[in-house]
């Protein structure tokens, strides 16, 4: 824990009831790999992209194949976890991408969430790699692309396979559900 308000999870077993606990964090991959989910006290309110006319093909500065995925979980629906942003460096693989949509299925399943919501705005994330990872169009709009990932219980595998402990053991009732 690096201070009262942020906390680094790593240990999925110690750190479950602080992942269903706390309502924002960050998911961040590398190589392939899960480095850590950082929860915050805050949520991902707005990005650089939003605020200045960047462009699809922007990636952030920092190391090679790194993603970090925000997540919040809105304060009236206890029950859905919005995935709000994902940051990207360049030359970040497919794997790294995967690894942090992965892990937010994780952490769903420990939350004891019942759905993902998202609005896609990037125009490179097609509708067909959204449907290859189990998300559907959801309030169809003219100005946005919103998809849901339900899940009413049943998880994917990659997301047990994170976890790691059966979830009857892990998962327990979702604060402020």
């Amino acid at each position: 824990m690096t201070g009262r308000w942020l906390q680094t999870v790593t240990d999925w077993t110690a750190d479950a009831d602080a992942l269903r606990r706390r309502r924002y964090g960050v998911i961040e991959t590398s190589a392939g790999q899960l480095a850590a989910v950082h929860l915050r006290p805050w949520p991902k309110l707005l990005s650089l992209r939003e605020l200045w006319p960047v462009g699809d093909d922007y990636h952030v500065r920092g190391p090679a194949d790194r993603c970090r995925l925000y997540y919040n979980q809105p304060l009236g629906h206890g029950n859905f976890l919005a995935l709000k942003y994902i940051e990207t460096t360049a030359g970040t693989s497919y794997a790294t991408f995967l690894a942090a949509v992965e892990t937010l299925d994780a952490v769903a399943a420990i939350k004891g969430s019942d759905a993902l919501v998202c609005d896609v705005q990037n125009r490179r994330i097609s509708d067909r790699l959204l449907a290859r990872l189990g998300w559907e169009p959801h309030a169809a709009s003219r100005w946005h692309r919103n998809f849901i990932k339900r899940f009413y219980g049943e998880y994917p595998a990659a997301a047990l396979r994170i976890v790691g402990n059966s979830l009857r053991e892990l998962a327990g009732p979702c604060p402020g559900a």
